[in-house]
């Protein structure tokens, strides 16, 4: 019982602070402001996070939970580059949802430091480009893909937060630029890789699961053809 009234007591002060982050986007709150809100005093704040930064890296490690929860509900296209598109657009979507909490979680930042909440993602990213690396997809090494990536991702949702202005359209044109940056779209390509990249960038034209299909056919072709 006392375990249940310490994890229901630290998860008020969690979802008091989301507030105030909500209502207040790219402010700063105060700790006593969120013991206020959530009936506690600051000694329990305290015993809990330490310091108001421990409450703040709580509240990011909530954040990069929903943010994956979120992802994780995109469905798979079955093809590397088209997951790194989808989880571009989820990403965005995420941030302009929640400016208060992705503000915290990418746009304050201390040199040197690199959160452990951040890991999970950057991951997810970097299995991506490693899967188009193994079929040759990429014209950069995986981790430069993957460092291109986030840096362009984070950088056009910061610009539509701090815009306060969703922009679709300059997100779209920086994706793609970026996308064929990290796969030299522009060089001589296979037919194969080609068609593969054009069901990925349009899978509602066949739906979701003929678009995996085709996909995974084209890709089969690919390989035995390079063989």
């Amino acid at each position: 019982m006392h375990e249940k009234r310490d994890s229901d007591t630290r998860e008020r002060l969690i979802t008091a602070a989301a507030t105030l982050v909500a209502a207040a986007p790219g402010e700063d709150f105060s700790l006593r402001a969120a013991c206020d809100a959530a009936g506690v005093t600051m000694p329990t704040a305290y015993h809990f996070f330490g310091s108001k930064q421990g409450l703040i890296d709580a509240l990011v490690e909530r954040g990069f939970e929903q943010y994956l929860t979120a992802k994780q509900a995109t469905e798979s296209t079955g093809d590397p580059i088209g997951d790194i598109r989808a989880g571009w657009d989820a990403h965005v979507t995420f941030g302009l949802a929640h400016p208060g909490l992705y503000t915290l979680m990418y746009g304050q930042v201390r040199p040197g430091h690199y959160p452990a909440s951040h890991a999970a993602p950057t991951r997810h990213l970097a299995e991506l480009t490693a899967r188009a690396a193994a079929q040759g997809r990429l014209a950069v090494t995986p981790q430069a893909a993957a460092a291109h990536v986030l840096a362009t991702n984070v950088g056009v949702t910061l610009r539509q937060i701090v815009l306060e202005a969703p922009d679709p359209d300059l997100s779209a044109a920086v994706r793609d630029a970026t996308l064929a940056a990290i796969t030299g779209a522009h060089r001589d390509q296979d037919p194969f890789s080609a068609a593969i990249e054009a069901a990925s960038a349009a899978p509602d034209t066949l739906g979701a699961e003929e678009t995996r299909l085709l996909i995974a056919w084209l890709g089969r072709l690919r390989d035995r053809t390079s063989r």
